[in-house]
């Protein structure tokens, strides 16, 4: 019995690793996490079988362009905060119970259901899903419902060996997870019945899933002029994109890095954008995991879901003292990030260019000034992001 709980507990604290991936992500502690998970996402990267655990359903790098997906990242780390707040709340509970000994908690949030506490945590877990967005969260968030379950009846076993007849009242009145009159309406009777329960929401969640990502894909900031998709990372750079996009592919240092009948992805960005460390290796400012701002930029992840994305390279670089994204001249400075995408894909549809199974190879990036169509700066890059070979956001 031991053996399983410790193993039931050990698969929750996975979960909670994977999800917590970003907040490890931009720390100091980035390099002993990937040296142990890496492999874990490189070995599923390796087969188109399980190639698509590794992708993301959500905008992570880009601002959202509609309010459903604006919506939908806030809801994220209300999920997030609102289910750790009700976890220690109840946590609080317990443990004041114990300490006082006053026996089985029946009080409180415990008064309409048994779990509250497992209930936080999958709301909580819900939240993670939604701010780092992989589909092998979601896989391993439908696991981890199933063992909040397995451990939730084990826990009750055990509170009636230790309370008897008091607790099994106490099981009759209320609920699991849900208030009593809510569970009788919508949950089955019978072990059948509740596995059915499961893979309803299993399908749910990853339905669900792989539909925001085609949403996503299809309502991003795109672009295309030949053979080069332009992505913008601001959806207001989208104007920019139409006027200036083929001036700007047509300059010859560009050009001429373009092979025939190569397709390319390249990102529209800000020049100090925050996160151009994820598509590709840029440099050492853009290594987030090497700053020593973790947990600012973590508290703007969680509270502040865009800022970090538009303004969060302003307090790290202020670009000689003049205004973030603009030339001394006053002209608007942007970057052009162009990865190579090989095999290059059978259509010519811009979206094409974020198929899970297609991989874009860093090649060189391009600071350019939009207003006059001018080239500031080009640079080749290597075929690696700023993270190694960590599977990264495409968008």
């Amino acid at each position: 019995m031991k053996t399983k709980r410790f193993a039931l507990i050990s698969v929750i604290l996975l979960y909670f690793v994977i999800c917590l991936e970003i907040l490890i992500m931009i720390s100091p502690f980035a390099g002993f996490f990937y040296a142990a998970f890496n492999p874990v996402l490189l070995k599923l990267a390796d087969s188109p079988a399980t190639r698509w655990l590794t992708a993301f359903f959500l905008p992570h790098m880009a601002i959202p362009a509609t309010a459903l997906l604006i919506g939908l990242r806030v809801l994220g780390s209300w999920f997030f905060l609102g289910g750790m707040a009700l976890f220690f709340l109840c946590a609080i509970q317990i443990y004041t119970a114990k300490f006082l000994r006053r026996g089985a908690v029946s009080g409180g949030l415990y008064r309409f259901i048994r779990h509250p506490q497992y209930l936080a945590l999958a709301i909580a877990g819900l939240g993670l899903a939604i701010l780092w967005p992989r589909f092998l969260v979601v896989v391993l968030w439908c696991l981890m419902v199933l063992i909040y379950f397995f451990l939730a009846r084990d826990e009750e076993r055990r509170m009636v060996r230790e309370h008897g007849a008091g607790y099994r009242s106490y099981l009759e009145k209320t609920g699991m997870f849900l208030p009593k009159s809510v569970e009788r309406f919508l949950l089955p009777h019978g072990t059948s019945g509740r596995i059915i329960l499961w893979l309803a929401v299993c399908v749910v969640a990853l339905g669900g899933a792989w539909g925001l990502r085609a949403y996503t894909i299809h309502h991003l900031t795109m672009r295309q002029e030949g053979n080069v998709t332009a992505l913008a990372i601001l959806p207001e750079d989208g104007f920019k994109l139409d006027h200036r996009l083929k001036d700007l592919l047509a300059l010859p240092e560009i050009s001429s890095r373009l092979q025939p009948g190569a397709r390319y992805l390249a990102y529209f960005l800000p020049q100090n954008y925050i996160m151009q460390g994820l598509i590709a290796d840029t440099g050492g400012d853009w290594r987030l995991y090497k700053q020593h701002h973790a947990i600012s930029m973590i508290t703007d992840w969680i509270l502040h879901p865009f800022r970090h994305l538009r303004e969060g390279h302003h307090a790290m670089h202020h670009n000689g003292g003049h205004q973030p994204g603009m030339s001394p001249e006053n002209g608007i400075i942007r970057r052009l990030i162009f990865l190579q995408l090989t095999p290059a894909p059978a259509d010519d549809a811009p979206y094409s260019s974020l198929n899970i199974n297609q991989e874009r190879v860093p090649v060189f990036t391009a600071d350019v000034d939009v207003h006059t169509a001018g080239l500031l700066e080009v640079r080749d890059l290597p075929e690696t992001t700023g993270w190694g070979t960590v599977p990264t956001p495409t968008f």
